[in-house]
């Protein structure tokens, strides 16, 4: 990952860079005129007509800000190729991104005000704009009362600018300079993008993306769905927006205001496929209600499927399917019924409802001719298709899952009807991604049986015989090869169709053959178990009528795992064990750097990183809100981090996100009862490259304490005979004692990384905190009157802990979770352990002590 600014180019995006971006037409002598939109395919899998087809375009990036522009689309597209199920699905989508260059930068109304950086990035530079409503940008992007709003986040196409008449010049004759953001949109794509789709902007299955050039954080839905380019979290929007605008899904989080609690809601059931007011599983189970076939299952997202109190904006009274989907907090996956709905929408064509398959053309054909269908082909799945003669219900034909049947060897007599069924295994018997059974194909009921996953054609044999093709060998599609494919992927070709016969496909890795027995057009890569590393795949098309003829596409096969190497700041101590596990106060930060061996790319490529905390879903790593990117960690923290109302990094209850308001909810609140992430975690992390191959994940322990570092008064290092703290805050740091440590009452002392050949004895001190230190000696810390925090220390004589009192370092942890005595976290004692009238038993916050002699008191349960 790098940072935005060094971004200059994307892989498939042949941006040409302009020198010198036009001036506000407030300043301007002689407006130059603003260059003509450029449409550039990012993929192209297929007809418009048979597609998806996304169109993402810029606004406020002027003239020279293009290679941000397409850098943001890079970086959206990574993030969306990464999240099922467009993962499994990206070819059945196209991608176009439109250059757009706009008179000034950033969006109207920005409520953080951002200015242009002199790497010409939209961020934080310390300065300030306004806010400001005179911003005239092409697709005039205005943040919806953000001029007065400091939380505002809504971005929509906006009216025509102020004075909108003085831009005339920058504009072409016939271009209306005081058309509103939604007519520029329509002229843009009918002018330039239509002819390239071929067909019209009103078309159902276009979808379009408008990346608005700041760092702050903003995106609205719908069909014409909107997000930050500079966000650290834009293109997570994205993935929301699109939930929205092409998953028809609502909202989960718990509110319309993001700082106003709202009652709970009390109406009827939602219309929402994924809300309810169902208080019952078993009630739900019993009515086959809504997601009543997921409950009860690990949800991809994390936790597992049920009734989940809140959603809707409401924070109460609507229930959800998952803790923390996409459509609650941003950076998840979709969860199963989410899912389930996503890709109906995606195979369906959004509201066609129909699964694309080409085929040879219906009615009476020749007895000896040869019938085909042409599919989709999934990323990482194979559709079934199965030839049947005599109907839908006649002898199935074993064809080995061939697209093309040869009439001749069959010999059937004139009227025989042959059938055949081009089905999406997404149902429980196959990858158990849709459990509705259901054979529509609404919205709100599209099923596995339906036409968005099963399409059937069928043909009448006659009594002609066929007319045999000219000789010709063809690849007609392919998957795309303008950039490296994954390892573990389903390659495909389409070929031409003669009428009377099959052309053959031959496979190759490296230059050596891959069997292929049954001609098939399809080769799955993950069965090759090919060693790590970048491979040349090509498949060859043969005409068996024509010698000499062929076609061949060749592939670059990208079979090297990402990685994402982390960083975490500075701990307290490290504890021993398989996993590294550091120790920390409240909280730590986390760096990942996710990168890819590239080979194949010309350029940089953004390379995606995502983080698990407690196998509770995969978050998508983006850095930290407000932040600079990348070299801004992710912070965990005990109760998260607020920013602009919402809270990230939460290691309490409730998962990574959260509204800010929910931490201070009542106890009885349907959602409150808050408690802070005090405790022992574990965290994975890997990289998923552009090519879809998802690296290894890599984990870690790490555990938080409640309370703080002292502040030392006295630091000492080095040798010493003996140390006596006798007030203040003393500091032993990488020291070595020879003789004995003793803490006054009324003295603190910390001791970190040293050795004590000697006895530590500390009477009434007001603090005592111990970490990877080793003591040779007997200990004794009795009557402590504010802390004791030991954590990662070897012990190689007794230990008695007494009469200490733990104040707590939070009063909502130790209320809802229990007062706990002396922190004794991750040591190591080779003698006894005695704790006796301590204000609360002695708590290891899930990182355990090795004893190995008794144990007694208030300990014993260590």
């Amino acid at each position: 990952m790098k940072l935005r600014s060094a971004v200059l180019a994307v892989v498939g995006l042949a941006a040409s860079l302009l020198v010198a971006g036009p001036v506000p037409a407030a300043l301007a002598e002689t407006p130059a005129p603003l260059p003509e939109p450029k449409v550039h395919p990012v993929q192209v899998t297929g007809p418009a007509t048979e597609r998806l087809n996304l169109i993402i375009m810029g606004d406020g990036y002027q003239a020279d800000q293009q290679s941000i522009f397409h850098a943001d689309v890079d970086r959206n597209l990574a993030v969306l190729w990464a999240t099922e199920p467009f993962r499994t699905y990206r070819d059945y989508i196209n991608v176009y991104a439109v250059e757009l260059a706009s008179i000034d930068y950033g969006v109207r109304c920005d409520p953080d005000s951002r200015v242009r950086h002199a790497d010409g990035t939209i961020r934080d530079t310390g300065e300030r704009e306004g806010p400001i409503n005179a911003k005239n940008t092409a697709l005039r992007m205005i943040y919806q009362n953000g001029c007065a709003d400091p939380l505002s986040r809504g971005t929509v196409y906006g009216g025509a600018p102020v004075n909108c008449q003085d831009a005339a010049g920058y504009y072409p004759p016939g271009v209306n300079p005081c058309e509103t953001g939604s007519q520029a949109h329509n002229r843009i794509l009918d002018n330039y993008v239509a002819p390239v789709l071929g067909i019209p902007r009103t078309s159902q299955n276009i979808q379009t993306l408008a990346i608005f050039n700041t760092f702050t954080y903003g995106g609205i839905g719908g069909t014409n769905a909107t997000t930050s380019g500079g966000s650290p979290q834009g293109p997570l929007i994205s993935l929301h927006e699109l939930g929205h605008s092409l998953g028809t899904q609502a909202d989960e989080y718990p509110y319309s205001l993001r700082d106003v609690v709202r009652p709970c809601y009390t109406g009827n059931e939602p219309g929402s496929f994924h809300h309810t007011t169902y208080t019952s599983e078993e009630q739900m189970i019993a009515d086959e209600h809504k997601w009543f076939r997921w409950l009860g299952e690990e949800s991809i997202s994390g936790g597992k499927i049920g009734l989940h109190e809140g959603g809707g904006t409401w924070p109460c009274g609507q229930r959800r399917p998952s803790e923390h989907s996409i459509m609650r907090w941003i950076g998840f996956d979709w969860d199963q019924p989410g899912r389930e709905h996503m890709v109906a929408r995606i195979t369906g064509m959004r509201n066609a409802g129909q699964m694309s398959v080409r085929h040879t053309p219906a009615g009476t054909v020749a007895r000896d001719g040869v019938l085909w269908v042409e599919t989709g082909q999934p990323r990482h799945h194979e559709l079934q298709v199965t030839w049947r003669v005599g109907g839908p219900e006649g002898t199935v034909l074993q064809t080995n899952n061939s697209r093309s049947l040869d009439l001749e060897a069959l010999n059937l007599p004139a009227g025989t009807v042959v059938h055949v069924e081009v089905r999406d295994p997404v149902g429980p018997d196959g990858i158990d991604w849709v459990r509705n059974p259901s054979t529509n194909n609404t919205a709100s009921n599209s099923g596995y049986n339906g036409p968005r996953f099963v399409q059937t054609r069928q043909w009448t044999v006659g009594d002609t015989t066929v007319t045999p093709s000219a000789p010709a060998a063809e690849i007609t599609s392919s998957t795309p090869n303008t950039q490296p494919i994954a390892g573990d992927e389903v390659v495909f070709v389409r070929t031409n169709n003669p009428a009377d016969r099959i052309v053959n496909v031959a496979w190759s890795v490296n230059g050596s053959p891959v069997a292929n027995p049954h001609n098939s057009r399809n080769l799955d890569l993950g069965k090759l178990n090919l060693p790590a590393g970048t491979h040349k795949l090509v498949a060859t098309v043969t005409d068996p009528a024509g010698p000499g003829l062929s076609d061949s596409v060749e592939w670059t096969v990208d079979n090297a795992l990402p990685t994402a190497p982390r960083t975490l700041s500075q701990p307290l101590t490290k504890l021993g064990g398989a996993l590294e596990h550091p120790v920390y106060f409240n909280g730590w930060d986390m760096w990942l750097e996710p990168q890819d061996n590239r080979a194949g790319y010309a350029e940089e490529r953004y390379v995606v990183g995502q983080l698990r905390l407690n196998n509770d879903g995969w978050f998508n790593y983006f850095g930290f809100p407000e932040q600079p990117m990348p070299e801004s960690p992710f912070q965990f923290r005990h109760s998260g981090t607020d920013v602009k109302a919402l809270t990230y990094g939460n290691l309490g209850t409730g998962g990574l996100s959260k509204a800010a308001f929910e931490q201070h909810l009542p106890d009885d609140h349907p959602i409150g009862g808050f408690v802070p992430g005090f405790g022992t975690h574990v965290v994975e992390h890997r990289a998923i490259d552009p090519a879809g191959n998802v690296g290894n994940a890599e984990s870690y322990k790490a555990t938080v304490l409640p309370g703080s570092a002292l502040e030392c008064t006295t630091t000492l290092t080095g040798r010493h005979v003996r140390v006596t703290a006798e007030q203040g805050v003393t500091c032993l740091t990488g020291a070595q004692v020879n003789g004995g440590v003793t803490v006054r009452p009324g003295a603190s002392i910390v001791i970190k990384d040293s050795t004590i050949n000697g006895t530590l004895v500390s009477t009434g001190a007001q603090a005592v905190q111990m970490f990877g230190t080793t003591v040779n000696g007997s200990t004794q810390i009795a009557g402590t009157t504010r802390d004791v925090t030991i954590a990662g220390n070897t012990f190689r004589g007794a230990i008695q802990l007494a009469n200490n009192t733990q104040v707590s370092a939070n009063e909502r942890f130790s209320r809802l979770a229990g007062a706990y005595g002396p922190v004794f976290v991750g040591n190591q004692i080779n003698g006894a352990l005695a704790c006796s009238g301590n204000s609360a038993q002695a708590k290891d916050f899930g990182a355990p002590n090795k004893i190995n002699g008794a144990k007694s008191g208030d300990c014993a349960k260590l």
